[in-house]
């Protein structure tokens, strides 16, 4: 075995504080399923090309297996679990099973997680913004209009837009 030096972590996930001591070599993707048991965000290619592992780290969305969980330290995390609150879908998650935009389910986590970044940061989200804003996340089932439309739903609720 190697012989690494372990490195204490410590983030916010979720809203709540974890501690824990980890390899420096350990992707982020790896701590959040492997470590803290939030299987949500899923592994697709390793390389970042298909976006499944989609969180926000302090807000921005980040490809989780391109960094280290010590990178994560002292940072707010949020995995897809993290949108649900005592019980209540996101209005994203309901948009999306409104709008029929998910098949198998394994790109949902980061579709969502790159969505609510893009509805949160953009000042008018259009199907063009969410086409641009998801071309980082890869689906193979769903042909991508429903994910759209679900999206641009979702923000005109939050936004108070008139659809």
């Amino acid at each position: 075995m190697d012989d690494l030096k372990l490195e204490q972590v410590k983030v916010s996930i979720n809203g709540r504080t974890v501690k824990a001591t980890v390899e420096p070599r350990k992707l982020l993707v790896h701590f959040i399923r492997e470590d803290l048991g939030l299987t949500g965000t899923h592994v697709g290619c390793d390389t970042s090309y298909c976006g499944a592992c989609t969180v926000l780290l302090d807000g921005k969305a980040v490809k989780s297996c391109n960094l280290f969980a010590v990178q994560a330290d002292g940072k707010s995390l949020t995995t897809v679990e993290g949108l649900e609150k005592q019980g209540e879908l996101h209005s994203l998650q309901k948009s999306f099973s409104d709008c029929h935009a998910l098949q198998c389910g394994y790109c949902t986590p980061g579709m969502l997680m790159s969505s609510l970044y893009h509805i949160n940061t953009c000042d008018q989200v259009t199907e063009s913004s969410v086409r641009k804003a998801l071309a980082g996340n890869v689906c193979r089932c769903t042909g991508y209009q429903n994910i759209i439309e679900a999206v641009v739903s979702t923000a005109r609720q939050v936004k108070g837009e008139i659809a």
